[in-house]
């Protein structure tokens, strides 16, 4: 699969709010995760899933905007920008493909610290609740 279609399922499952099975069926087995406020990479499909779905839930509110896209062979690098509690966010996300079109990687990168604060408080919450809930 190409990584413009590979990106177009992507922006599909955002934009149908990052649910857990329909991220599943874009992310390989052995996806790597890779957050701005953890330091080891979170590995494995469940996991990794888990982060996705909260990002989605903390980060993307009614302000959540992509605002530019660069495509490669198989990796996209999607700058995004959201308001959490009055904070302006700015970050990547760089998502690798591999030749299915499945995600591979997945890395995120936040700016200002400020924002990468907020984000840590509130992704820490959200995978809390998925726990108990």
């Amino acid at each position: 699969m190409d990584t413009q279609t590979a990106l177009s399922r992507w922006h599909e499952v955002a934009k149908n709010g990052s649910k857990p099975d329909e991220l599943a069926a874009i992310m390989r087995e052995d996806a790597v995760f890779h957050s701005p406020v953890v330091h080891t990479p979170q590995k494995g499909r469940p996991i990794v899933v888990a982060y996705l779905s909260a990002a989605s839930q903390t980060l993307g509110n009614g302000s959540f905007r992509y605002v530019r896209e660069v495509v490669g062979k198989d990796t996209v690098v999607l700058e995004f920008t959201t308001e959490m509690e009055g904070i302006a966010v700015n970050g990547v996300d760089m998502i690798e493909f591999d030749d299915d079109g499945l995600i591979k990687d997945f890395k995120v990168m936040i700016r200002p610290l400020k924002a990468v604060n907020k984000v840590w408080d509130m992704m820490a919450a959200e995978l809390e609740r998925q726990k108990s809930g």
